[in-house]
């Protein structure tokens, strides 16, 4: 691993970003609020950060030759999805500092490991098992129960890879996706709410929360998000604290994400960890104008060590993404004076695909 230093990279730095997708595009624009240039590594030429940033490489990410010239040609690197090939992340990792470090990168690409890390801290999770194929998939659902959920261990996202199991009619579709990949059978977890924490530790161990929020979801895809979240102030508290312990025990740099689900049993509240992403989150894109620092100038901030930001909301928040052809919406919705549109350039409006999103900001804790 590349020496790890306390040294505050000033302005002028040039942070690597992998990736060159929306969020890639959104922490180059917080960067340049700080004057930090932002080198994008992406192999699509039309990405959407290319057009927002110093400088670019269009590569593979097997590509070694591409990967030394990027790493030599900036001052630290992250990434902006967690898809990135191991031999890639162990290269640029011997190069430069690499933020999140490699080991929080491997522990989260990969769902056994991740829910094993967490489970290890004594964090509730969905039950869970291993399903190596579809020979060890009628075990695992006598272990676990109906209904359940299973997901391939690796490369799922908004959805993909995974099927929920609530009948023995559903078994044939999951032995075709247990076939086609190493998976891992969850319990299904009857929660009220889908919450998440977008949280922030930089290279001093400083750590920072933003507000609980809560997700509401359309065809598995993150639709709206709102804050503040209904639920009791202990409950808020016990979630941030999660996310602490998380990051502490990963030794995190930068900003994450901790997914969980609000259950409510007999009155009572409880929190069960769904997901970690060692990234900047759509969850969290209120924080743009919803919150004094973003999520995108916290993560800036962390992995340049610089003091980490103040995190108050500025007020009831409203976030819808955009998804394929709602963003021909975009007339509409720039004649709305409380409107925050935020368009992502991307050329094609495809089904599933986020387009954009947009925020509003309510001062009037009764505004809906």
């Amino acid at each position: 691993m590349a020496a790890e230093t306390e040294t505050i990279l000033p302005p002028g730095s040039t942070i690597g970003i992998v990736g060159g997708g929306q969020l890639a595009r959104m922490l180059a624009i917080a960067a340049s609020q700080y004057g930090l240039k932002v080198h994008i590594y992406a192999p699509e030429a039309n990405s959407p950060a290319f057009e927002v940033s110093a400088a670019h490489t269009c590569a593979s990410y097997e590509d070694e030759e591409k990967l030394r010239q990027f790493a030599a040609a900036v001052d630290v690197i992250t990434y902006e999805f967690e898809n990135i090939p191991a031999a890639a992340v162990s290269l640029l990792s011997n190069m430069k500092p690499l933020h999140p470090n490699a080991e929080a990168l491997s522990t989260t690409q990969d769902r056994l490991s991740e829910k094993t890390f967490i489970s290890s801290l004594g964090i509730e999770t969905a039950p869970f098992i291993a399903v190596p194929d579809s020979g060890a998939l009628d075990d695992a659902i006598t272990q676990i129960g109906l209904p359940a959920v299973l997901k391939t261990t690796r490369f799922g996202y908004d959805g993909k890879g995974q099927i929920i199991i609530r009948t023995e009619a559903d078994i044939p579709a999951a032995r075709k996706l247990a076939d086609s990949a190493v998976c891992i059978l969850e319990g299904f977890v009857p929660f009220r709410e889908e919450v998440s924490v977008i949280a922030t530790r930089n290279l001093s161990g400083a750590f920072s929360s933003f507000d609980l929020c809560v997700n509401e979801h359309k065809n598995h895809i993150l639709d709206i998000t709102r804050l503040p979240a209904n639920v009791k102030a202990e409950t808020e508290i016990q979630a941030i604290s999660i996310a602490q312990r998380l990051a502490n025990a990963l030794d995190y740099v930068g900003t994450l994400a901790v997914e969980m689900f609000l259950v409510e049993d007999k009155g009572k509240e409880k929190l069960v960890v769904n997901e970690i992403a060692p990234r900047v989150h759509n969850s969290g894109h209120w924080t743009i104008e919803g919150a004094v620092t973003s999520q995108f100038a916290q993560h800036i901030r962390a992995i340049c060590n610089w003091p980490l930001g103040q995190t108050q909301r500025t007020g009831r928040i409203k976030m819808r993404n955009l998804i394929g052809h709602d963003i021909n919406d975009w007339l509409e919705i720039v004649t709305d004076e409380q409107a925050h549109l935020h368009l992502y350039g991307k050329e094609e409006a495809r089904e599933g695909r986020k387009m954009g999103h947009v925020t509003w900001v309510f001062p009037d804790k009764m505004a809906q």
